[in-house]
Parts: structure tokens; C-alpha cells; sequence
């Protein structure tokens, strides 16, 4: 039955991803079209579709915005904000493999911070894993042959504002429900992208810019409600694997629906920024396995590798103490 469970995470996972692909398309679709931090805040807008879906029989919608550990939902609603607005402008600006590969270098930001402000242990075999994968992203940027553009950094923005985020997951506790952590994830957004969008506002024009508009925002959504259901049956490490699948979507897109095709150099660094992930992956699933055959994995804290592959979208509580029947 664990196995069952376990694969079906693995399945919701990669639709979840699937479906952030898909919405970060759809906000490139949009790009001279509509100012960036306006699509980031209809992507609030839409995002609040699936509220209904995550509260509780019991619970107040007024756990989106009360928290037991309100500093730690504002810097998570500030992180989301920064990293949102700075996605959208990213694939906007550049060809989406360029900018995602930026945007996972968020692990390398994890590591840092968990080793220089938390104090805490990682091990080589991470550190080898975080390294690789900023070789890749060194590969498909090539400083000094490429001309870096403003996307660059925002790429980058985005990859440090979701480490903050995922830190601050981490420290809000089993206690935190996922209505409140999503909340922050909400009005973020909401609040941040509305007030600086107002200078530049224009109203959607036509059908299409309203379905990539809706496209955007509910299915980023529905794939952070995948990743929690995903994470509420799975363990961490296997949540977080399909996340290298999004690449795949990406370079399709870009491809196909952009006609920015990867040129050789582009396709080595996204491959050895895939590899790094799937590196550290399969240290926590022989370790995981190894655990769970010892039956106590089920009573364990996330380690640092662990967190550092854990993709900021997972926004669901930690696991029960208990194990799943």
C-alpha cells in the first residue's frame, strides 16, 4: 500500500510540474503584451480558484492571512512577490530553458544558507550535487561570450527569493496549515504586484490575452495543489525529482511554440544541471530506502539536502509522525 502511495505522489508530481510549465508558457505568451507584474497579479486572482479546495471543514478562511508565525508568513508572502514578478519578467526576456536554468540554481542558495546562518552539517555528496549544477548554469550562460541581460538577474532573484521561501517553510512548523501557507504564497502577489502595477495597468485586450491570463495563474495553482497532495503521500526527495521534468516542457515549448530553439552549448548545461538534480536525488533515495527499512523514517526531520531539493512550491506541512496504512 506505501508503494502505491508513493508512486501515485511521484504521478501528481509530474502533472503538477507539467502544469507549471504550461503557466510559465502561457506568461511568455504574453510578453509585449501586458506589463509583467499585471500578469502577475491576475495570477493571484485566479490563483484564489482553488482556496475552497485546501481549506478545511473546521477552518476560517481567515487562516489565509492569520498565522501563529506571522514574521515567517511575511517574509514567505515577500519572497513569493519578488519571486513571482521576477519569473514572469524572466521569461519574458530571455528563452525559457535560459531562465529556468537560473531559476534552479535556488538548491545552491539553499545550501549556503542553511551552512553560513543555520549552522548546519552538509555533506559532500550535496555540496558535489549544488556545485554541478551551477556548472551547468555557468555552461548555458558562458559570461563573456553571451551578452548578459536584465532577464539574467531576474532569473537569479527568482532562485534566491524561493530559497528564502523554502527556508521559511521550513520554519513555520507542522502547526502552520496549508491554507495559511498558501495564503502567503497568495497575497504576496496580490498585494506587491497590485500596487506596482498600477503605473502600467491596461485592461486585457480580447479573448486570448484573458485565456493566457487565466492560464497562467489557475494552472501555476492547480500545480501547487498537485505538489501538496503529492507531498502529503511521497517523501520530500521524491517530490522533488519531477521537478527536472519541467525542462523537457521547456525546451519543447520554447521550440515549438517560440521558435527559440537550445543551441549545443545550451543543451550540455541544461543536461548537466539536470544530472546535479538527479545526483542528489538518488543519494536521498538510497537513504530513504535505508530508513524506511529500519521503519523510522517516518519519525525523522528533513536534513539540509533534503530541504535544498525540495521545491519551493511544496507548501504543504510536513508529513505525520505517523506512517501511512
Amino acid at each position: 500500500m506505501r508503494k502505491i502511495l508513493f508512486t501515485s505522489g511521484i504521478v501528481l508530481a509530474f502533472l503538477g510540474y507539467a502544469f507549471f510549465s504550461i503557466s510559465d508558457a502561457c506568461s511568455k505568451g504574453l510578453a509585449g503584451r501586458l506589463d509583467p507584474f499585471e500578469v502577475a497579479f491576475f495570477g493571484g486572482v485566479f490563483g484564489l480558484l482553488i482556496v475552497p479546495l485546501l481549506k478545511r471543514p473546521n477552518e476560517s478562511y481567515r487562516a489565509l492571512v492569520l498565522s501563529s508565525h506571522p514574521w515567517l508568513w511575511l517574509v514567505r508572502a515577500a519572497a513569493v512577490f519578488v519571486a513571482t514578478a521576477g519569473s514572469v519578467e524572466a521569461f519574458m526576456l530571455l528563452p525559457m530553458p535560459e531562465a529556468l536554468s537560473l531559476m534552479f540554481l535556488m538548491p545552491f542558495f539553499v545550501t549556503i544558507v542553511s551552512v553560513l546562518f543555520l549552522k548546519e552539517q552538509v555533506t559532500g555528496w550535496a555540496w558535489l550535487s549544488v556545485l554541478l549544477g551551477f556548472v551547468g548554469v555557468m555552461i548555458v550562460l558562458r559570461p563573456g561570450v553571451k551578452a548578459l541581460q536584465f532577464g539574467h538577474l531576474c532569473a537569479i532573484v527568482v532562485a534566491m527569493a524561493s530559497a528564502v521561501s523554502v527556508i521559511a517553510y521550513r520554519f513555520a512548523g507542522k502547526e502552520t496549515s496549508r491554507l495559511t501557507l498558501y495564503g502567503s504564497s497568495l497575497c504576496g502577489p496580490l498585494v506587491g504586484d497590485g500596487i506596482l502595477m498600477v503605473q502600467h495597468f491596461v485592461v486585457p485586450h480580447g479573448v486570448n490575452e484573458w485565456l493566457l491570463l487565466f492560464g497562467y495563474g489557475f494552472l501555476a495553482a492547480a500545480g501547487q495543489l498537485l505538489l501538496m497532495l503529492a507531498a502529503s503521500i511521497a517523501p520530500a526527495n521524491r517530490v522533488a525529482l519531477p521537478q527536472y521534468s519541467q525542462m523537457a516542457w521547456i525546451v519543447a515549448f520554447s521550440y515549438f511554440i517560440f521558435n527559440q530553439p537550445v543551441d549545443m552549448w545550451d543543451g550540455i548545461g541544461i543536461a548537466v544541471v539536470t544530472l546535479s538534480g538527479m545526483l542528489n536525488w538518488l543519494r536521498q533515495k538510497i537513504r530513504f530506502e535505508k530508513m524506511l527499512h529500519r521503519g523510522w523514517w517516518w519519525r525523522r526531520k528533513p536534513t539540509p539536502e533534503v530541504i535544498a531539493a525540495t521545491p519551493a512550491a511544496v507548501i504543504t506541512p510536513p508529513l505525520e509522525d505517523k506512517p501511512h496504512e
